[in-house]
C-alpha cells in the first residue's frame, strides 16, 4: 500500500513537472487533442463539405474570442458583421467555380463592410460585458501591468480609427488566412490529404516543439515574447512536421508522384515548423500586448480556439502555395 502511494506521488510530481515545463495541463491537453482529432477525421470521412462547415464554425468561435480579448483593452470589433463576412468568404471560396476570384472579392468587400460597422460601433445586448468581466477575473494582475492598455492609471480611450484598424486586421487574420485552409480542398483531387496536411501537420509540429522544448530546450528563442519557446523546440517542430508530411504523401500519392517529388515534404516540414512557430510568437505577442494569458477557455488544456489555430492559420498560405505550385 505504501509503495503504491509512493508511486502515485512520484507520478503526480512527474506530471506537475511536465506541466510546468510545457506551460500546459498535459492530461487535459492530450484528451482535448484526441477529441479534436476524432471530430476532424470523422468530418473528413463523412464529407469534405462537413469539414468546411467545421472550419467555418471554428472561425466563428475564434472571432468571438477575439471580440472579448480586444474588448478587455477597450477595443471594439463588429463581431456580427465579421461572422457574416467570414461565413460568406469561406463558403464562396469553396463553392464558387472561380475560387481565387471569389475569395478576393469577398475579402475586399469584408474590409469595407467591417470598417463601416466598426466606425458605427454598434453593440447588441450585455453579453459582451459579462464575457469581458469573466475574462478579466481570470487574468493575472502582472499580465495587465505589462499590457499596453488598461494600466493602473486607468483605461486608455481609443479613437474611432483604432477600432476600424483592429477590425480590418481581424479580417486579414481570420477570413483571409482561413480561406487558405479552404482553397487547397478545391484543386488536384486530393482534398482529404490537403486537409490533413493543413490541419494536422502544424498541430504535429506544435507537439514536436512542445516535447523537444520540454526535454531538450536550453536556448531560448524569444524569452521576452514567449519564455517557453526554444531553438531546440523549433528543431523538433521542423522534424515532426517533416516526418508527418512524408507519411501523408507516402500514403496518398502514387509511387511515380512520390519518387519525383520526394523533396516536397522536406520543404513542407521546414515551412510549417518555422511559420507555425512564428504564428505562435505573433499570438503570444498579441496576448502580451493586450494583457491576457489565453485567447479563451473553450478547449481544456489549450486555452481558446485561437490558441489552437494560430499556427494553423499562419501556415495555411505557405502550404496552399506549395501544394498548388508542385501540383500535389
Amino acid at each position: 500500500m505504501e509503495h503504491q502511494e509512493q508511486r502515485e506521488k512520484e507520478a503526480e510530481e512527474a506530471i506537475n513537472a511536465i506541466n510546468k515545463r510545457t506551460g500546459r495541463n498535459m492530461p487535459q491537453a492530450i484528451a482535448t487533442a484526441a477529441v479534436l482529432v476524432i471530430l476532424i477525421l470523422a468530418c473528413l470521412l463523412i464529407s469534405i463539405d462537413l469539414f468546411v462547415y467545421l472550419v467555418v464554425l471554428f472561425m466563428l468561435l475564434a472571432l468571438w474570442e477575439l471580440r472579448v480579448d480586444f474588448a478587455t483593452a477597450g477595443l471594439h470589433i463588429p463581431v456580427v458583421m465579421l461572422w457574416i463576412c467570414s461565413t460568406a468568404t469561406l463558403l464562396a471560396t469553396f463553392y464558387s467555380d472561380r475560387h481565387i476570384v471569389a475569395m478576393t472579392i469577398c475579402v475586399l468587400v469584408s474590409l469595407l463592410l467591417v470598417a463601416m460597422a466598426a466606425s458605427a460601433k454598434v453593440t447588441f445586448g450585455s453579453r459582451i460585458s459579462l464575457a469581458v468581466a469573466n475574462k478579466l477575473s481570470h487574468t493575472d494582475a502582472g499580465a495587465r501591468l505589462e499590457s499596453s492598455f488598461n494600466h493602473e492609471q486607468g483605461e486608455i480611450s481609443h479613437s474611432r480609427l483604432s477600432h476600424v484598424a483592429v477590425s480590418m486586421f481581424t479580417v486579414l487574420y481570420i477570413p483571409l488566412l482561413a480561406s487558405c485552409l479552404i482553397m487547397p480542398l478545391t484543386f488536384n483531387d486530393h482534398p482529404v490529404a490537403h486537409a490533413i496536411m493543413l490541419v494536422f501537420m502544424p498541430a504535429l509540429s506544435d507537439t514536436g516543439g512542445l516535447f523537444a522544448g520540454a526535454w531538450l530546450g536550453k536556448h531560448k528563442l524569444s524569452p521576452r515574447i514567449s519564455p517557453k519557446k526554444s531553438w531546440e523546440g523549433l528543431a523538433g517542430s521542423i522534424v515532426f512536421a517533416m516526418v508527418g508530411a512524408f507519411v501523408v504523401m507516402f500514403c496518398t500519392y502514387d509511387a511515380s508522384v512520390w519518387m519525383s517529388r520526394w523533396w516536397v515534404p522536406v520543404i513542407a516540414g521546414i515551412m510549417i515548423g518555422i511559420a507555425g512557430t512564428f504564428g505562435d510568437l505573433c499570438a503570444s505577442m498579441l496576448k502580451r500586448d493586450i494583457g491576457i494569458k489565453d485567447m479563451g477557455h473553450l478547449l481544456k488544456g489549450h486555452g481558446g480556439v485561437m490558441d489552437r489555430v494560430d499556427s494553423i492559420l499562419l501556415c495555411a498560405p505557405f502550404v496552399c502555395v506549395l501544394l498548388w505550385a508542385t501540383g500535389m
